[in-house]
């Protein structure tokens, strides 16, 4: 990550000052991949989140927070792209989304 994103993106110092919290949450594998590339690159304050319906990827996150969705539906599976069934998952578990 290039240091000018990284200057952009100083989450401590607004948790610090105003009281902020600050929540990043990650949607399926794309999100997860985002949710790892940031804690990778050091990014402080802040609380990831990981939700998939896929508990192999759930697995591999580096979020502390992980929220797995559709158990029932997926059978812990992926959802294959398919965004009708990523949808369904959601609506399954939506107690563990709010």
């Amino acid at each position: 990550m290039s240091e000018e994103i990284k200057s952009k993106l100083k989450f401590r110092l607004v948790e610090e000052r105003y009281g902020a919290k600050i929540k990043v949450v990650g949607i399926g594998g794309g999100g997860g991949n985002a949710i790892n590339r940031m804690i990778e690159a050091g990014i402080e304050g802040v609380k990831f989140i990981t939700v998939n319906t896929d508990l192999q990827a759930l697995n591999s996150t580096k979020a502390r927070t992980q929220v797995q969705i559709g158990e029932q539906l997926t059978k812990g599976l992926g959802s294959g792209g398919r965004p009708d069934i990523g949808k369904q998952a959601a609506l399954e578990d939506t107690e563990k989304l709010v």
